[in-house]
Order: structure tokens, then C-alpha cells, then sequence
């Protein structure tokens, strides 16, 4: 009790005065106003009053007309992003040309953060046109001052060619496409120019993170952020990599109970809910991203002021049921990566067979693994902690899938879902 109050506390000291300003521009629109319930952003006073308004969704995104839930005249955007849709309908978000300025500077301050410098060449591979990451990279780079090498994501052998005559120093992109570049240098023999990459825009873990480092020769940057909220960059790692720097000078995040909604204290895992201080287009009022984090008390090492949120350790649409248990992919990945010899590379698959749930753990063995007792212990260590038991499959390294984009951890066939 005593911690929650503290931590309460400090949340009303630090509550941001740009609050009113944000509800006085959503409050502009009679949509944003119904869903509010308010009438006046005088009538939040503070972080108390705050806290009881709704909570914003993707569904609610999803359901409206992304123009009529502008908080500035329609006329004013200057161009749309749209959400990947792997969870359901994309989501569409327009912007203002502030909005466009104040997404570059994010992108431009969080590779600041992780390190690059003006004078690197700076690899920039997720996709362009409606998906914001790339569009976003690009401008952050070119803000900064470095020299940006806008590919997308070309198949990895047109993208070798780029890398041998340009010596990129710094790689963006996603785990699994770092991942999938580092294993086809490899296999050509040829040496990684990388001196660091920063990835996003999935959930990988510190296993993957070794063998990404050890393939590209170079330090990994996780970084955080999603298109509703500008895209990439609302937090990142810096060097001490103890967590990510979120800019609080332009979101207020708060960690509640994804069952609940109820504010959880700093340090205890929860949905991450974020509320938008400067975006003129489509602001966001304590939007519920499905994200699981916690707020890392404490100031970090590096010296910087910016608090911290922990690696995103899963979503709390990931889960999966099996047999009457919920699994995560993330605490399989957890297990996998305590087991000497497994590689980072793993999948669930689901299937329906004699009218029962079967589920398979495909793992990839390290190079030169042999499969040993490694698939016996993985499973009972998920039998131990997870209340499931599973066929594991261990399979030789690169046997399971690549990708540019994300990795699929998931497959289910199951008929009876």
C-alpha cells in the first residue's frame, strides 16, 4: 500500500500540465467529445480526474471515420498511415505537417539516443508508403543530419549489393530481417560494415538479440512505438540497454491492470497506455495499445533524465489457449532461450486432431547442436510452468522460416477454435 501511494504521488507531481491543451484540441470534435464524456478540459483538474476518463481502442479507431475524427480542420492533413492489420482491420491515421515535424524529431532523437552520429550511412529497410516505419526512419535520419539509405524491404540478395558498395554503418529494420541480413552475410562470406543496428516493430528477446549481435558484428537497439502514436521512436534503448527512454515531454504513459484498467505501481508488468501531449491530427487519449511493459523506477545509468519502460514482454492479444490454458509465445521464448544449445528461432503450432487440441513446439538447434535431452527438458519445463504439455520438435538451425518483416510465432490449424 505504501509503495502504491508513493507511486501515486509522484505520478500527480509529474502529471503533465500539456493535458489541458491536449483535451482542449480533442474537445474541438464532436466525436472525440462524445467518447470523452466531457464538456470542458476544465473539468480535469488532475491525475485523479484524469484517470476516470475512457480509455481509447483500436476498435474505436477501427469504427470511425479517420477525417471526422480530426481535431483540426480535415484540409489540413498532409498525408495518412495506416496500421499493418495483423490484429484486424487497419487502422488509418492522418497527419498535419506539425505532426510529420514532430514524428521526425522523435525518430531523429531516439537514434541520437541509441548512438548514431550525422556522419553514419544509415540503412533504412521496413517498408515505406501507408506503413509509417519507414517514411518515419527516413525523415529521423535526414533530420539528424546522417545520410539515409531509403532501400525498404528488398529481397536480402538485392539488398547485399547496397551493402557492399555503400558500407552502411547503422542497420534499421526488424528483429527477424536483421536476423535473416546476418545469416545470408554469413553464408556468403562476406564481413558486416554494421557498427549498430536498431530494430523494431516485434517482440524478440535477448537469445535473438546474442545471435543477431554475433552475426552482424554489431550492438542491437530495441526501439518502441506504433503508428497511432506518430510510429517508431516513442521509446528506445540507450547504450546501458537497461530499458527503454520514453520522451515524457510528449506522451504520458500509465501502466494499468489489462483486466481491470486499474493503475498499476512502477515496476509491475501491465498494459501499456499512452496519451498523446502534441498531436494536432488525431490525438490519443489514454489509448490502450495491448502492449505489455512495466515504468523501471529510478534514474538509468546513462545519466539521462527520460524515465524508462521495460522491453515490451508480450501483448495481451498474443495469448493462446490450450486445453484450458493460456500461453504466451513470450514465456516460451523465456524457456527456450534458459536451454543451452537451442537457437532463438521457435514457433507454436496448433492442430486439431481426434477432435483434441495438439500443440508443437518447433525449436531450432544451435549450429553443430545435437538434440541430446534438450527437447525432453523443454518440455517439462513447460509442463512445470506453464500447465502445458507439448510435443517438441527440434529441428537444424535455419530450418524454420525467414522473414523481412516480422517473424510468425504462431501457427494455428486447429479446426475446432
Amino acid at each position: 500500500m505504501r509503495q502504491a501511494a508513493a507511486v501515486c504521488e509522484r505520478a500527480e507531481r509529474e502529471f503533465p500540465k500539456a493535458v489541458g491543451e491536449v483535451l482542449d484540441n480533442a474537445l474541438s470534435n464532436l466525436a472525440m467529445r462524445r467518447h470523452l464524456g466531457l464538456r470542458s478540459s476544465r473539468e480535469i483538474e488532475n491525475l485523479r480526474d484524469f484517470q476516470r476518463l475512457p480509455f481509447m481502442t483500436k476498435d474505436f479507431l477501427r469504427r470511425s471515420d479517420p477525417f471526422e475524427l480530426c481535431c483540426t480542420d480535415p484540409g489540413e492533413a498532409v498525408r495518412v498511415h495506416s496500421t499493418s492489420g495483423t490484429t484486424g482491420e487497419a487502422v488509418i491515421i492522418p497527419y498535419t505537417a506539425a505532426d510529420v515535424r514532430i514524428f521526425e524529431m522523435i525518430v531523429a532523437r531516439s537514434l541520437r539516443m541509441a548512438g548514431v552520429q550525422p556522419s553514419d550511412r544509415v540503412l533504412v529497410t521496413p517498408g515505406f508508403g501507408l506503413w509509417t516505419a519507414g517514411a518515419g526512419f527516413q525523415g529521423g535520419v535526414e533530420s539528424l543530419g546522417a545520410c539515409a539509405i531509403p532501400t525498404g524491404p528488398l529481397p536480402v540478395e538485392a539488398l547485399l549489393p547496397f551493402i557492399e558498395r555503400l558500407q552502411p554503418d547503422v542497420l534499421i529494420g526488424t528483429a527477424s530481417s536483421a536476423l535473416l541480413l546476418g545469416e545470408t552475410l554469413a553464408a556468403a562470406g562476406k564481413p558486416s560494415p554494421f557498427r549498430s543496428a536498431v530494430l523494431g516493430a516485434e517482440q524478440w528477446g535477448e537469445k535473438r538479440r546474442k545471435t543477431i549481435e554475433d552475426l552482424l558484428r554489431a550492438d542491437t537497439y530495441d526501439i518502441y512505438g506504433m503508428t497511432e502514436t506518430y510510429g517508431p521512436g516513442l521509446a528506445i534503448e540507450c547504450g546501458c540497454r537497461e530499458g527503454l527512454h520514453y520522451w515524457d515531454d510528449l506522451f504520458f504513459i500509465e501502466i494499468v491492470d489489462p483486466a481491470t484498467g486499474d493503475t498499476l505501481p512502477d515496476g509491475e508488468v501491465g498494459e501499456v497506455v499512452v496519451t498523446t501531449l502534441h498531436k494536432e491530427a488525431l490525438p490519443l487519449i489514454r489509448y490502450r495499445t495491448r502492449d505489455l511493459a512495466s515504468i523501471i523506477p529510478g534514474q538509468c545509468a546513462c545519466g539521462s533524465t527520460f524515465p524508462r519502460l521495460s522491453r515490451v514482454s508480450g501483448r495481451c492479444d498474443d495469448m493462446i489457449t490450450y486445453r484450458g490454458v493460456n500461453l504466451f509465445p513470450s514465456a516460451v521464448e523465456r524457456l527456450v532461450a534458459e536451454i543451452e544449445g537451442l537457437g532463438s528461432e521457435f514457433r507454436l503450432v496448433l492442430e486439431t486432431r481426434s477432435g483434441r487440441d495438439e500443440l508443437a513446439v518447433e525449436v531450432e538447434l544451435l549450429e553443430g547442436v545435437s538434440p541430446g535431452e534438450r527437447a525432453e527438458l523443454l518440455s517439462h519445463r513447460m509442463k512445470a510452468r506453464l500447465s502445458a504439455t507439448p510435443r517438441v520438435n527440434l529441428l537444424p538451425a535455419g530450418t524454420l522460416p525467414r522473414t523481412l518483416k516480422k517473424s510468425v510465432r504462431v501457427v494455428d490449424k486447429r479446426t475446432n477454435k
